[in-house]
């Protein structure tokens, strides 16, 4: 079954979430987003701070943008879903900067926490806001790559650690990590705050857990998946877990079944060349997956019962500026999609037909950026819903 048309959408039941944060308007400005572009050639790196138009998608830079990254080589970002903080992951210096998020979209630093072990390389954030889980490549006092996942309870105030005792992990017995495989370059949440997936490039898996009620890890087990995986993404109603391979040039679809656990699609979906990041549609409709060495993006449908990948009609990929390495759709009305672009130095924007997933340049579109840039994240401006198809 293929939802292509938005008369289809309202035969399916929905719920919506709303995703804004505050009680804020969208106001005269007509900003529906922050955008949050860390690059990282700069020493320390940089945040670009981007306000997105509902008028078309343009990127404005925000007064005083860029801003220090608080570390060296910011390599991935993630913001709560109540809007309120920003997680920059800092690969050179082994640490995590939490910044606080202002009504006006500047950002102001407030925690550096340093990793138990070292070069951490990505970062997730469970929906409800109580749980940061960062991978990173090697555990304490090791440098063979076997791999470390660090989750952090976030208190009230966005901080990391437990009240009186910031920067402090969940506790693994007696070590301050969860082990996973050789490499971990990307951890995902599922929306339910349920299960967490890490995947482990130079293994060729994918390490799950299920979350305790204390927020502690169990492993679930280690599955199988392509040649050199590099990034991961789930639907929103946790049925679905994709996976691109940067050495296949393919996207890896899993069901996901009650109990965590993972069993693979049929076949792989084809990508471009590199393909880099993976994104979910917040109406669990559409996926889209940049690829580095083509400068574009490859954009699918999913098909509800199994969750199966279809190229979208009309074309096989989008252009973008040269290297995108992340992919992100904002999460105000899920309209527009970001590039972050390490080759060109810049953000692209695509416009996302609701009823079909077809994409369109923004206008002016790339949009400058400080150099290599690696990651996004969004919050919202006002108050937004998302409706979210069930199957």
């Amino acid at each position: 079954m293929k939802l292509s048309k938005l008369g289809r959408i309202t035969l399916a039941s929905v719920v919506s979430f709303g995703l804004g944060f505050g009680v804020v308007a969208c106001g005269p400005s007509n900003t529906i987003d922050f955008l949050y572009v860390t690059s990282s050639k700069n020493n320390p790196g940089q945040i670009n701070i981007y306000k997105v138009s509902s008028q078309g998608g343009p990127l404005i830079t925000l007064a005083g943008s860029p801003v220090s990254s608080g570390g060296a080589n910011p390599v991935a970002d993630v913001a709560s879903s109540n809007g309120k903080n920003l997680y920059v992951v800092n690969h050179d210096d082994n640490t995590v900067v939490e910044f606080a998020i202002n009504t006006n979209g500047s950002i102001a630093q407030q925690q550096v926490c340093t990793t138990p072990g070292s070069s951490p390389n990505q970062l997730a954030i469970n929906k409800a806001g109580t749980y940061l889980y960062v991978v990173e490549t090697n555990r304490p006092g090791e440098n063979t790559g076997d791999g470390a996942l660090v989750v952090y309870p976030i208190d009230a105030n966005g901080q990391l650690g437990a009240t009186g005792s910031l920067c402090t992990p969940i506790a693994n017995g007696a070590n301050p990590f969860f082990p996973v495989g050789n490499n971990p370059v990307a951890v995902n949440v599922l929306a339910n705050n349920g299960y967490v997936y890490a995947v482990n490039e130079n293994d060729a898996t994918i390490s799950a857990f299920t979350v305790g009620s204390s927020g502690a890890l169990t492993a679930i087990g280690t599955f199988p998946v392509g040649v050199a995986p590099n990034a991961a993404a789930s639907d929103p109603t946790n049925k679905f877990l994709y996976i691109t391979d940067s050495a296949a040039n393919q996207l890896i679809g899993f069901l996901i079944q009650p109990n965590g656990s993972l069993i693979a699609m049929q076949t792989p979906f084809k990508t471009d060349i590199l393909p880099t990041s993976v994104q979910v549609d917040p109406r669990g409709i559409y996926v889209y997956v940049s690829n580095y060495n083509a400068n574009d993006v490859s954009a699918y449908t999913i098909d509800r019962g199994t969750g199966n990948a279809t190229q979208i009609a009309g074309t096989t990929a989008y252009s973008v500026d040269a290297g995108p390495t992340f992919i992100l759709i904002e999460p105000a009305e899920a309209r527009f999609v970001f590039t972050a672009n390490f080759l060109g130095s810049t953000v692209s924007g695509l416009v996302l037909n609701p009823s079909t997933g077809a994409l369109t340049g923004v206008q002016n579109s790339p949009f400058k950026a400080a150099a290599q840039p690696t990651s996004i994240a969004a919050v919202t401006h006002g108050n937004h819903a998302i409706e979210v198809i069930q199957p």
